[in-house]
C-alpha cells in the first residue's frame, strides 16, 4: 500500500511547478515595469534637453513649433505614466498570484513532511515492538 506522502507527491509537484511559473511571470512583469520606467526617464530627459535649448535666436514660428513639440512630449510623458501605473497594477496582481501559489506549495510540503514524520515514527514503533517481542520470546525460552 502506498503512503499518504507518496499519494500527495503529484499535488506537491504541481504546486511547486505553479509557484515557479508564477515567479517567472513575476520576474518578467518586473522587467516590463523597469523598461517602462526607463522610457519615462528618457522622455523626461529629452523634454528637459529640448525645453532648455536656446530660444534666443528663434523666430516666432520656430518658437511655436518648439512649444508644440514640447506639448507632444508632455502628452507622451502622461501616457507613459499611465502605462507605468497599469504595469504596477499588473505586477501587484502577479505578485499576489505568486504568493498564493507559493503558500499552497509550502503548505503541501508541510503536510507531506508531517506524513513522512508520522510514517517514520510508526515504523520506529513497529521495529521497537518487534525487538521487544523477540526479546520477550528469548526470555521465555
Amino acid at each position: 500500500m502506498t503512503s499518504r506522502a507518496s499519494r500527495l507527491q503529484p499535488a506537491v509537484e504541481q504546486a511547486r511547478q505553479r509557484s515557479e511559473e508564477a515567479l517567472t511571470h513575476f520576474a518578467s512583469q518586473q522587467q516590463v515595469l523597469a523598461k517602462a520606467e526607463h522610457q519615462l526617464s528618457e522622455l523626461r530627459r529629452y523634454r528637459e534637453e529640448y525645453a532648455h535649448h536656446g530660444d534666443a535666436m528663434l523666430s516666432v514660428s520656430a518658437m511655436l513649433n518648439r512649444h508644440s513639440f514640447i506639448q507632444r512630449i508632455d502628452q507622451a510623458i502622461g501616457q507613459q505614466r499611465a502605462e507605468i501605473a497599469r504595469h504596477q497594477r499588473q505586477l501587484e496582481q502577479v505578485r499576489e498570484q505568486w504568493r498564493r501559489n507559493h503558500a499552497r506549495a509550502s503548505a503541501l510540503d508541510s503536510v507531506v513532511a508531517q506524513h513522512l514524520e508520522r510514517e517514520r515514527r510508526a515504523e520506529e514503533r513497529h521495529e521497537q515492538a518487534e525487538i521487544d517481542e523477540r526479546f520477550q520470546y528469548r526470555r521465555s525460552s
